[in-house]
């Protein structure tokens, strides 16, 4: 069963996050916008195949540039479509956890986008 189906936004917890599982059910309510979701998803799979490659290549030097078009497409969700803050601002460990997670669960069918 995932986690927050609806996207239902939760207030964010002033004293801070002490788990992933704690987090996560409002990373998804930060998240309620489709297109926002959708570019979410488009920028972390061209990321993180650029990141894959560039490993490939043995280009290891480059292989962070692969955050570049996952953190673009995320940051122009929230900004243009879903119109808040990306969590990366303050919880940036426990939002990227969120994308891989997001992403998986739209890739097993688990969760629509």
């Amino acid at each position: 069963m995932v986690v927050n189906p609806t996207y239902k936004k939760y207030q964010i917890n002033k004293a801070g996050y002490s788990s992933f599982a704690e987090f996560y059910p409002f990373y998804l309510g930060e998240h309620a916008n489709r297109t926002c979701r959708r570019l979410h998803v488009i920028g972390s799979t061209i990321g993180l195949s650029l990141m894959a490659y560039l490993l490939f290549m043995g280009y290891y030097m480059f292989v962070l540039c692969g955050l570049i078009p996952g953190y673009a497409f995320a940051w122009v969700g929230h900004f243009v479509f879903e119109k808040n803050t990306p969590a990366t601002f303050k919880h940036p460990f426990y939002s990227f956890a969120g994308d891989m997670c997001l992403i998986y669960e739209v890739y097993t069918g688990q969760r629509k986008y």
